[in-house]
C-alpha cells in the first residue's frame, strides 16, 4: 500500500487547519504528484485523498455541500495517475472517522452516521467527476477507527451502496494498546472479523513494533481472515514552530517489512509520518530475497480470568525507584484555596529544579476546603513533569465514592497513593460536615493491592483491567508506644503497603532504634521508608509542634538551638540537614513538609543531595 497523505500535503505547504481533502479541488496537480511518488516508490495500491471527505468533517471548513465533488475529484486524479503509470495499481477509497461521536456517547444516531458514510462511499464508487468512462474505486479502506459501532455503520453503508465491493476495516490504538474508546486488539478479531469485510487491520497507532505485536493478537484469534498493517512512523513529536515530526526512518520500515510478511500480514503500508521514501525502502526489502532479522514478538492471548490478574502497564517511576533502591526526595504541597493553580505550579517547578523527584499532594489538609487533590496532582504531573503521590484519606468517603475515585485517579495517570484516615472535619472549615467512613486505611490498602491491582472491585466484579497503584501508609518512627506502632506497621505490610511516609523526625537516634526493633521483631527490614523532614521556621514554630501536634516530639536541645538562633530559618534548615544526613544510610528517601508553604527552605535542604537523586 502507499503511505501518509496528510503528512506529505502539510510538508508541501498546506496549512494544518485547512481541509486536506479540499486540495483535490484547489490543487489537483499536488495530489497527483503525491500519488505518482508512491507508485514510483513501489506501491501496488494507493488510496484516494478522501480520509476526511465526509459531511461532518467538511462542515468544520464550511464545505459540507461539496462531499460529492471532492470525492469524485479524488477518484479522477488517482485514476489519471494510475493510467499513466503503465502498470497495474489498485485504487482504494479512503474512509476515515466522521469526527463526531455516535449515540450514546454522542448525539449522532447510527442512521445519521450510515447516511454520511453512504453519501461519501456512493461518490467514490460512482467514478471520476466528469469522466463517466472511468471506473470508481476497486476497494474500500475504512481506517483509523476507535469505535466499533462506527465501523459497523460504515460497513453497513458500504454494503448498501456496493454489495460486492471489497472492504478492509482498520482500527488505531493508543500507547496502552487500546483504542481511544477502550477496545482491546482482540476486538479487531472477535468483532470486526464477523462483519462483512474482506480484511481487518491496524493503521496509525504507534510505530511498526507496536503494530507488529498487536497483529499477533489478531492472527491468533482470527487466523483465516487477511490482515493489513499500516503503522505511523513512530509516535509524533512536537517540534519548535509547531511542526510535527515522526522519528522512524525509511530503513527502519524496510527492516519491518519482512517481519510483517512473516507474521502473516497480507497488505502492508504506512500511515502518519511515512513518505514515498518509507514505501520505497519497504518495496526494496520485500523484493530482496531473505528473512527478517528482527524476529517475531511472542504473543499469547489470555482469557478473561488470566487478564484479571495480569499486571497492567509500565510501573510508575516511584515503583521503579523503590525497586532499584534509588533516592526518593518528595515534598508535600497543598492544593490552592481557589481555582488559580499557578502558584502551586511555580512552587513545583522550583522544587524540581532544586532536586525533588516526586511531589506529595495533600487532600484537604487540616480539613480546610481546597481544590480537589486529584486536579492538583494531575496539573503537577502534566505541567511540571514530576510524578505525584496523591494523599487518599478514607474519612468522609463511602465505598462507592472510594472506588470511583480510584478509577478516576488511575485514568488521569495518578498511580501513587498515600492512604491515611484523614483529618476530622471538626477541626476544619466545616465542622458540621459528614465525618463517617466505610473502610480504614489498612482495609483500603488491601482493596487496592489485592483487588483493584488484580482487576476486581470490592464485590469481586471485573474493572476491565488491573490497576497499577503503588500504595503508601503513615508511620511514626518516634512513637510513644513503640510496640503498638510496630504491630500497626506490620499489619499495613501484610495488607500490601509498598512504602511508608513518616511523621517529621527530630530525634534520629530514636528513629534508628525503631527501625532496628522492627528488624529484630519480624526478622526482616521494614518496608521502604521515606523519613519525614520538616525544617523548623522559628522558636515559636518548634514549641507549637512539640506541645500541640500529636506524635511530634522535639528534643530540648533542638528547641534551645532555635531559641538561640540569630537566623532561625537558616538554623532550621541546618537541623533538617543534620537529621537527614544521620538517617540517609537507613532509609529510601525523604518526605519534606514545609512550614507555612516556605518551599524555598525545603529547597535549601535539598541542596545537600546535589544530583544524587537523579
Amino acid at each position: 500500500m502507499d503511505g501518509a497523505f496528510g503528512t506529505v500535503l502539510h510538508g508541501r505547504g498546506v496549512p494544518i487547519d485547512q481541509s486536506f481533502d479540499a486540495v483535490n479541488l484547489t490543487n489537483p496537480a499536488l495530489v497527483a504528484e503525491i500519488h505518482r511518488g508512491y507508485i514510483d516508490a513501489g506501491s501496488d495500491l494507493i488510496e484516494t485523498n478522501t480520509f476526511g471527505a465526509n459531511r461532518f468533517k467538511l462542515m468544520e471548513h464550511g464545505q459540507q455541500q461539496q462531499v460529492e465533488a471532492i470525492n469524485r475529484a479524488a477518484v479522477a486524479i488517482a485514476r489519471r495517475v494510475i493510467a499513466g503509470s503503465f502498470r497495474e495499481v489498485l485504487l482504494a477509497g479512503s474512509i476515515g472517522p466522521l469526527g463526531v461521536r455516535l449515540a450514546p456517547l454522542g448525539r449522532v444516531s447510527v442512521a445519521e452516521a450510515e447516511a454520511a458514510f453512504g453519501e461519501q462511499i456512493a461518490a467514490l464508487v460512482g467514478g471520476a467527476a466528469g469522466e463517466s468512462d472511468q471506473p470508481g474505486i476497486d476497494l474500500l479502506i475504512i481506517e483509523t477507527m476507535s469505535d466499533i459501532k462506527e465501523v459497523e455503520a460504515a460497513v453497513s453503508a458500504a454494503r448498501a451502496v456496493a454489495p460486492d465491493l471489497p472492504i478492509i476495516a482498520q482500527m488505531t490504538f493508543t500507547r496502552d494498546d487500546k483504542t481511544l474508546l477502550g477496545y482491546p486488539p482482540d476486538a479487531l478479531a472477535t468483532h470486526l472479523a464477523r462483519l462483512e469485510v474482506d480484511a481487518v487491520g491496524i493503521n496509525c497507532s504507534g510505530g511498526p513494533a507496536q503494530v507488529l505485536r498487536l497483529i499477533g493478537v489478531v492472527r491468533q484469534l482470527a487466523p483465516e481472515i487477511p490482515v493489513s498493517a499500516a503503522p505511523n512512523a513512530g509516535w509524533p513529536e512536537q517540534m519548535a514552530g509547531g511542526r510535527v515530526m515522526y522519528p522512524a526512518t525509511p530503513d527502519y520500515f524496510g527492516d519491518y517489512a519482512r517481519a510483517f510478511v512473516e507474521a502473516g500480514v497480507s497488505l502492508i503500508g504506512g500511515c502518519c509520518g511515512t513518505t514515498a521514501a518509507h514505501i520505497r525502502a519497504m518495496r526494496q526489502a520485500l523484493d530482496t530475497p531473505g528473512h527478517s532479522s528482527l524476529g517475531l514478538p511472542e504473543v499469547r492471548v489470555v482469557d478473561r480470568a488470566e487478564r484479571r490478574v495480569a499486571t497492567g502497564g509500565e510501573p510508575t517511576r516511584l515503583a521503579q525507584h523503590l525497586a532499584a533502591g534509588q533516592l526518593i526526595l518528595t515534598v508535600e504541597m497543598d492544593p490552592p484555596k481557589g481555582v488559580a493553580a499557578e502558584r502551586l505550579l511555580a512552587g513545583a517547578r522550583m522544587l524540581r529544579e532544586a532536586g525533588a523527584n516526586f511531589l506529595n499532594i495533600a487532600d484537604s489538609p487540616l480539613a480546610r476546603m481546597r481544590m480537589s487533590a486529584w486536579a492538583a496532582a494531575y496539573l503537577v504531573q502534566k505541567d511540571v513533569g514530576l510524578e505525584a503521590v496523591l494523599h487518599f484519606p478514607t474519612r468522609g468517603r463511602n465505598l462507592l465514592r472510594i472506588q470511583g475515585d480510584l478509577l478516576a485517579a488511575h485514568a488521569m495517570g495518578i498511580r501513587n497513593l498515600f492512604v491515611a484516615m484523614g483529618d476530622p472535619t471538626r477541626i476544619g472549615d466545616y465542622p458540621e460536615a459528614m465525618d463517617s467512613y466505610d473502610i480504614v486505611p489498612t482495609g483500603l490498602m488491601e482493596l487496592i493491592k489485592k483487588q483493584f491491582n488484580q482487576g476486581l472491585d470490592k464485590a469481586g466484579l471485573s474493572i476491565d483491567q488491573p490497576t497499577t497503584f503503588v500504595v503508601g501508609g503513615a508511620l511514626s518512627l518516634t512513637p510513644k508506644d513503640v510496640e503498638a506502632e510496630l504491630r500497626l506497621l506490620r499489619k499495613k505490610v501484610e495488607h500490601g503497603m509498598d512504602f511508608a511516609l513518616t511523621q517529621p523526625v527530630f530525634d534520629p537516634e530514636a528513629a534508628l532504634a525503631f527501625i532496628a526493633a522492627y528488624h529484630h521483631a519480624y526478622g526482616e527490614p521494614p518496608p521502604p521508608l521515606l523519613a519525614g523532614i520538616k525544617p523548623l521556621y522559628n522558636s515559636r514554630n518548634a514549641e507549637f509542634l512539640h506541645n500541640e501536634v500529636p506524635g511530634i516530639t522535639i528534643p530540648e536541645a533542638l528547641r534551645e538551638r532555635m531559641r538561640a538562633a540569630a537566623k532561625p530559618q537558616a538554623e532550621g534548615v541546618q537541623i533538617a540537614r543534620e537529621i537527614a544526613a544521620t538517617l540517609r544510610p537507613h532509609v529510601n528517601g525523604f518526605y519534606f513538609m514545609p512550614a507555612f508553604g516556605r518551599y524555598d527552605l525545603v529547597a535549601d535542604v535539598l541542596d545537600m543531595f546535589g544530583s544524587s537523586c537523579q
